[in-house]
């Protein structure tokens, strides 16, 4: 009997003991820091910044754009300005508001805005077929695209008065008339339009026409407020560089078109027939008017462009 009187004593004393070693941890009793620096939540300090490094041919590669802008753009548009303004206002005038140069130029702005107006048409039609559609020779017809950009030009306004001259296989002979130099514009700007909305068709997000179809949109609203709204600053752009394009185009034009002035006489053609007269101040006045119009067509159309981009941001 006296065994289990003593497990007993020392149940009850170990129970006894239990809540004090719960209660005090070891080493409780002794001294130490209010704070153990071991136990320290370590503090998160703020780290300054990296600095970039200094990029020492940043300075050489500006200085080598000014160069080569100044050298090949800058200085010959201020000798053309200073050699048209040399003649002074009333000297423009004359030479830019006689009879043949008013008339070369007004046809040249107006087969530029029909050969723009076409471009805009034809070329989204083409990107679209060539991106969202699967056929054969796919990849030999958008090689063809870029041929206006490696044929010469003379060459293709000699292939072009080949085809559609006297003697052409087809039957059809527009040569030196209007209609031949709207051809031979629309053949060297044709890829202007299709290249530039090709890239912007291929990156469109296709979810959007199918969650807009599967709210009930029909295709035409679909086209307009989706897909042409995201292709319009690519096709402003496009349009923009057709134009300007054929406002300078030469070589295509000056076989087909036979130069027949008040007729079919452009204004590069014109201006070339001057040089070859010794009116150079005159040659001058016309490039100066072109080169104005083509800046004013271009920077309204990145200008429009720009701010649509914004405002869809």
């Amino acid at each position: 009997m006296a065994a289990p009187a003593a497990s007993a004593s020392s149940t009850s004393s170990a129970m006894t003991q239990l809540p004090h070693a719960l209660a005090a941890p070891p080493g409780a009793g002794q001294d130490r820091d209010p704070i153990d620096p071991r136990r320290a939540v370590p503090v998160a300090r703020h780290r300054p910044r990296p600095r970039l490094r200094r990029n020492h041919t940043a300075p050489l590669a500006r200085g080598l754009l000014g160069l080569y802008l100044s050298v090949f753009v800058l200085i010959p548009v201020a000798a053309l300005l200073a050699r048209s303004a040399g003649q002074g206002p009333a000297g423009i005038w004359t030479s830019v508001t006689s009879p043949e140069a008013r008339s070369a130029i007004e046809l040249t702005l107006a087969i530029s805005l029909a050969v723009a107006v076409v471009n805009v048409v034809f070329g989204t039609l083409i990107a679209w077929v060539l991106v969202r559609d699967e056929f054969r020779g796919r990849r030999l017809v958008d090689a063809l695209m870029d041929l206006p950009f490696a044929l010469p030009t003379v060459v293709a306004g000699l292939t072009l008065l080949a085809l559609y001259g006297p003697r052409g296989p087809l039957g059809i002979d527009v040569a030196f008339t209007r209609t031949a130099v709207l051809l031979a514009l629309l053949f060297v700007t044709l890829p202007f339009v299709v290249r530039s909305v090709q890239p912007v068709l291929l990156e469109l997000d296709r979810s959007m026409e199918e969650a807009a179809a599967s709210l009930g949109a029909s295709g035409l609203t679909i086209f307009r407020r989706i897909i042409l709204a995201s292709l319009m600053p690519a096709i402003l752009s496009g349009a923009a560089l057709s134009f300007a394009r054929a406002i300078g185009e030469f070589g295509s034009v000056v076989l087909i078109s036979g130069n027949l002035p008040n007729k079919t006489e452009v204004a590069s053609v014109y201006v070339f027939g001057q040089i070859e007269s010794d009116n150079i101040a005159g040659a001058a006045s016309v490039s100066t008017v072109l080169l104005l119009l083509t800046l004013a067509i271009v920077g309204a159309t990145s200008f429009l462009s720009a701010r649509r981009g914004r405002h869809e941001r």
